[in-house]
């Protein structure tokens, strides 16, 4: 339909060209949008009533239109009048955005845990996200989230999250262990702005407390078993989106750069900054193949303390590693995957998945030549399911089996990781 358009389009500005003339846009119409406003989606175009047809700014138009979250796919036809203007119609399929957020889980001390939340992407219609949860995993936990990409204009939004989160971690000493109560209770302003249809930054600052309370496990005279902290951090976010989506499929490259600053005056945490760094690759294979990729690269500050902040985990970076199995000042990640879609209805789909991920870490006080120690390695590799809602965002249910590929004995041999949304 696209392509039959650009044909249109080139016919029109051909003649346009003999003719001396220009045809201009008489209206520009929505259709299909039942619970989204028209007039927000028609402030974020750059198609305009009294514009001269531009088709590289319609097929723009639909790029921006289908990476919002309530639209799961958008297309444009355009209508020649006698006088010489035209019609531009914008078709739009929308997605449910009221999500539940349901997930369960076992944590490091077996212990099964579940998480219930509700969010909605399409508050008012004007695509604002509006949500929260409570997870129970031996201790409660709950959070409350508020994200308006363009509450004061189409460039300019605003991020507000609360949380506060509790959970028992293992830190890690030389060789031994400890099992910690961690508890962040956090409170987040951001400010959203969007450059251009492939650019944007996010940049804000968080106000929160941090309590470690020794459980179980090793102790070391140097290692505290009771910290109270206060910090602040500051946050910078680049993004840019390439992307192209088809339902659930995904083609070009898209790249993620966060840093931040935390100020952490004490003898066990200084100050310190952390960078990582997310290039996301993907490439259609025939109608139903997909090629995945995600490579992470991220440093902080290189103190030697049990409290690092690159987490080895499996919900993280490496399925079948297990809940939270070492942590470093450096990361290297590599996921891959090939997905392929066995059943496509128009609401429903499965895919069927198979994985490697690769991971390398700097340790604690250590040296970059860590990444490339073999005992710093660990591959796994696995397959998995996918069964994907096409007509609610970001409703897919993901379940994958990981076993191990390195020869990293104290690792985990695999295990199953599942839950919602795709693993990248």
């Amino acid at each position: 339909m696209a392509f039959k358009n650009i044909l249109i389009f080139l016919f029109l500005s051909f003649s346009s060209l003999l003719f001396s003339q220009e045809e201009t846009i008489d209206e520009v119409k929505i259709k299909g949008a039942k619970k989204t406003n028209t007039v927000f989606l028609k402030q974020l175009l750059r198609t305009k009533k009294g514009k001269v047809l531009d088709s590289i700014s319609l097929q723009k138009d639909v790029t921006r239109l289908k990476r919002l979250p309530a639209i799961s796919n958008a297309y444009f036809k355009v209508e020649a009048r006698e006088d010489n203007t035209l019609i531009v119609l914008f078709h739009v399929e929308e997605n449910g955005t009221l999500i539940p957020n349901i997930n369960i889980w076992t944590t490091t001390n077996k212990l099964f845990s579940y998480k219930i939340g509700l969010y909605e992407y399409n508050l008012f219609g004007k695509h604002i996200t509006l949500g929260g949860f409570y997870q129970n995993n031996g201790f409660d936990s709950y959070a409350l989230n508020f994200r308006a990409p363009f509450l004061f204009s189409k460039k300019w939004g605003l991020g507000l999250n609360f949380k506060n989160w509790k959970s028992e971690e293992p830190l890690y000493f030389g060789n031994e262990t400890a099992n910690y109560l961690y508890n962040n209770v956090s409170y987040e302003v951001l400010g959203l702005h969007r450059i251009n249809l492939k650019n944007g930054l996010q940049f804000g600052v968080t106000f929160f407390n941090e309590k470690y309370q020794y459980l179980s496990g090793a102790t070391a005279p140097e290692v505290p078993q009771k910290l109270d902290l206060n910090k602040v951090l500051y946050k910078f976010i680049y993004t840019h989106n390439n992307l192209e989506h088809h339902y659930q499929y995904l083609s070009g490259f898209r790249n993620v750069l966060q840093t931040q600053f935390v100020t952490a005056n004490n003898k066990f945490q200084e100050n310190f900054f952390i960078a990582w760094n997310d290039v996301f690759y993907y490439k259609r294979h025939g109608d139903k193949g997909n090629w995945a990729n995600r490579v992470r690269v991220g440093l902080s500050s290189n103190q030697n303390s049990p409290f690092a902040p690159f987490a080895l985990d499996n919900n993280v970076n490496l399925r079948g590693v297990g809940i939270l199995v070492d942590r470093g000042t450096g990361s290297i990640v590599w996921n891959t995957e090939y997905r392929h879609t066995v059943y496509d209805k128009k609401w429903f789909a499965v895919q069927t998945n198979v994985f490697t991920d690769f991971g390398t870490w700097r340790n604690p006080g250590g040296e970059l030549k860590d990444f490339i120690e073999p005992k710093n390695l660990r591959v796994y590799s696995g397959v998995g399911l996918r069964f994907i809602s096409k007509k609610i965002y970001n409703a897919t249910f993901r379940i994958d089996y990981g076993f191990k590929v390195s020869r990293n004995s104290e690792n985990s041999k695999g295990g199953l990781v599942f839950g919602i949304g795709q693993y990248f």
